[in-house]
């Protein structure tokens, strides 16, 4: 579980975070969604110590990230796994060279326990007789699913996935989403996913946060977002004709 509490960030005079709390639960796809400029980035970043918050805390499973040693935070990285937008494999990296290299950054471990582990997770996504290639020679989806099994070769407690859905076709990407949604139950990880991709909230939104100009505008799950009177949400969600219909649908069956 990771808790936040009142998080405030600014940049120059620009505040970005106003006060945001939340709980992202364990074993659950949490979803941040909202417009561009609302904070997402910047909150997801913050969860990566990547940005320091003015203001506020976030807790790892019950441990204040800036209470801990620098010891215990560079221990705390180690339980982190992390889906970047477009995959950021590494060019001149095969398949099992781009998976392994958490391992051989981060643990001891040997290279037949490497290889073991490489293999166990590339066919944890679907990745049979991959090994040998490099990205060049993988489809988007494909190299998302490369993307995936890197972060989780670590056996990470925590996942963060920014914008794992982007530049992939609609059918590739509920793919992805149901694999990390998979991942996530099987492995009780606590997942957490910056995304703009409605078709994401529909399919694995367990627990929806949505910001706007910084503030947590609204929380729930992907049946509440559908029937929530909050209109800075529905103002979001249903801009298109597709999600008013669904909203239409879903209220008369109230």
């Amino acid at each position: 579980m990771i808790e936040i509490k009142n998080i405030e960030k600014s940049f120059g005079e620009t505040k970005v975070l106003k006060g945001v709390s939340t709980i992202f639960e364990t074993g659950k796809t949490n979803l941040i969604i909202g417009q561009s400029g609302s904070g997402k980035t910047v909150l997801l970043k913050s969860l990566l110590g990547i940005h320091t918050p003015e203001l506020g805390t976030i807790s790892f499973d019950g441990r204040i990230y800036s209470n801990l040693s620098a010891e215990d935070k560079r221990e705390l990285r180690t339980e982190i796994g992390m889906v970047f937008q477009g995959s950021a494999l590494f060019d001149s990296m095969s398949v099992e060279e781009n998976v392994g290299f958490p391992l051989k950054m981060f643990s001891n471990s040997s290279k037949h326990e490497i290889q073991e582990r490489v293999n166990f997770v590339l066919k944890r996504v679907n990745l049979i007789d991959a090994n040998k290639k490099y990205p060049a020679e993988l489809s988007g989806g494909m190299q998302k699913r490369v993307a995936i099994a890197r972060a989780i070769v670590n056996n990470p407690k925590y996942l963060f996935c920014d914008e794992p859905n982007s530049g992939l076709d609609p059918n590739t990407a509920i793919l992805i989403d149901n694999l990390i949604k998979e991942i996530t139950e099987e492995y009780n990880i606590t997942t957490v996913i910056n995304t703009h991709d409605m078709n994401s909230v529909m399919e694995i939104g367990e627990k929806i946060i949505f910001l706007k100009s910084g503030l947590k505008a609204w929380e729930g799950n992907k049946g509440e977002i559908f029937k929530t009177d909050n209109q800075a949400i529905v103002d979001f969600v249903y801009s298109s004709n597709l999600f008013k219909k669904v909203r239409e649908a879903q209220l008369l069956g109230k």
